[in-house]
């Protein structure tokens, strides 16, 4: 691939090398890499369930231990609301009252949210706000007709002159209503972490935010200190990072060549949510609790959430003692055959790792470095509900390119969807991915796994995308919980249901889930 100088200096203003950008063309040429799923992954099949009083155990050894440990919430809140709500952009854009009414403009469109949203319009927890302003800038508003009305409200949500909320992150839309205030997801982060991670008083909390916005969740955050100080009992340490620009990538046109601006500058976009793996990877934490910016609960139904997260975080613990115990054995060396039997056991029965048919014709110092190199990777313990019909990805059992299975959580758009063995696997699966994650990050010495040497860099994804009303092909770097943790020790535990409460669009919002009593 030949570069101009004028490239080669973009290239390295990124951080970039050009031999970076070359593996990046040639996986445009290669095309997406659709994963080989064997099974779903069902209770006793990968994933594990636990009755009550094995929950209160797990509880237990969290609560005992995490005192000693340095333990943090990780929250991906880079994402804008624009998508929230883009159905209500489409209704401002396109609703004239003079032209049709709004019952015949919701009918046309057949979009059960839409109608949900007019319906119970006034239990969003922003409607007193937007109604107030909407009458401070329309002084004829109350004479106008409902239809007239009701798009007056939309724009009053959405714009400058209003709220303004299409342009908030989506951490700062205000998503709850409560008597005497209105809380954020962002807030209700807070609230969360504080009861299950506060030590000595102390609650901490990273947010990966988009560039530019550090400053209004700074703001968010001042704003609101007192009240969550006050009621959680705890200071909060908070701490932000961006998208690293190196982990941007390049994009193509048809014939796989770099995608030119009107400049004729080579164009990069961030690489997805998957580049995050490297500010997960700049955490210094034993253990880290992962969850996505829209998953929060009201404060009535937070109980089961941080009874849920204490269980997985003494899950990860107890495993984790377990590993270093025997990564400890494995570095002493002089281990008897019984005792690599009973680590290849643990690595089967509690993480399971299919263990190679060959381990038995291993010498002893060939099962040792074949052990080791299982059981020394980072650890994630990840909570799987039960399928009910949302979008997303799912725990299931994959085999890579070199013939091993493994547990890995798996979008259907990385599922081959002209294969009908691999439709049916996926159909016939019982769990989603809510993405409620306790990882471990640190080795039995001690020391910070490099996360980058864990991904799996053959599940990137090739998008179609525009920029400047021209195509091109945009490449998303391996998810940040599917081949960004791809070569991680993973075990799946289920949780409730009711544990997952994502905002996907405005309208819900209006579930019975988000409605504080």
């Amino acid at each position: 691939m030949e570069f101009s100088e004028i490239d080669i200096l973009q290239i390295e203003e990124k951080g970039l090398s050009t031999q970076e950008v070359e593996r990046q063309i040639q996986i445009f040429e290669r095309g997406n890499i659709k994963v080989d799923i064997q099974q779903a992954a069902t209770l006793g099949n990968g994933i594990f369930a636990y009755n009550a009083e094995e929950q209160k155990k797990f509880i237990k050894t969290f609560e005992g231990k995490k005192e000693q440990l340095n333990l943090l919430k990780f929250v991906p809140a880079s994402g804008a609301a624009t998508r929230m709500f883009k159905a209500f952009h489409n209704f401002a854009n396109e609703f004239d009252p003079e032209k049709a009414s709004l019952r015949d403009y919701l009918d046309s469109k057949e979009n059960k949210n839409l109608q949900l949203f007019f319906e119970e319009i006034e239990k969003l927890p922003f409607y007193e706000r937007a109604y107030k302003k909407a009458n401070d800038n329309h002084p004829d508003f109350s004479n106008k007709s409902n239809d007239e009305q009701q798009l007056i409200l939309v724009k009053t949500m959405l714009y400058e002159n209003g709220l303004g909320l299409s342009d908030l992150p989506k951490g700062l839309v205000p998503f709850h209503a409560y008597k005497d205030f209105t809380a954020t997801a962002f807030e209700e982060h807070l609230h969360s972490a504080a009861k299950y991670l506060s030590i000595n008083g102390v609650t901490k909390l990273h947010f990966t935010v988009a560039e530019g916005d550090k400053e209004k969740f700074e703001k968010e955050f001042e704003n609101i200190r007192g009240r969550v100080e006050e009621a959680t009992l705890t200071k909060f340490e908070i701490s932000y990072s961006y998208q690293d620009p190196k982990t941007d990538t390049i994009a193509v046109d048809d014939e796989n060549k770099p995608f030119r601006d009107e400049n004729d500058r080579m164009f990069f976009r961030p690489g997805g949510h998957g580049a995050l793996i490297e500010n997960l990877n700049q955490q210094d934490a034993d253990l880290i609790f992962l969850k996505n910016i829209d998953n929060v609960v009201v404060a009535s139904n937070l109980q089961k959430v941080v009874e849920m997260k204490r269980m997985l975080g003494g899950k990860l613990i107890t495993l984790q003692k377990q590993v270093f115990e025997y990564m400890k054995a494995l570095d002493a060396g002089n281990n008897s055959e019984a005792k690599l039997d009973e680590i290849a056991g643990f690595l089967e029965d509690e993480l399971f790792v299919k263990i190679t048919s060959s381990f038995a014709k291993f010498t002893g110092e060939e099962k040792s470095q074949y052990l080791c190199k299982k059981l020394d990777r980072p650890l994630r313990v990840c909570g799987m509900v039960k399928n009910e019909g949302e979008p997303g990805g799912g725990p299931f059992l994959v085999k890579n390119e070199d013939g091993e299975i493994s547990l890995q959580i798996i979008e259907g758009a990385q599922i081959d969807n002209d294969n009908t063995e691999q439709l049916e696997i996926l159909n016939n699966s019982t769990h989603f991915n809510p993405v409620d994650i306790a990882c471990s990050l640190k080795n039995h010495k001690g020391e910070s796994f490099d996360l980058n040497q864990y991904v799996d860099e053959n599940m990137s994804f090739i998008a179609n995308k525009t920029k400047d009303g021209k195509p091109l092909k945009a490449l998303e770097r391996p998810g940040l919980w599917n081949g960004g943790m791809a070569y991680w020790n993973t075990v799946f535990v289920e949780v409730p249901v009711e544990t997952f409460n994502p905002v996907k669009t405005v309208a819900d919002l209006l579930k019975p889930s988000h409605q504080p009593k």
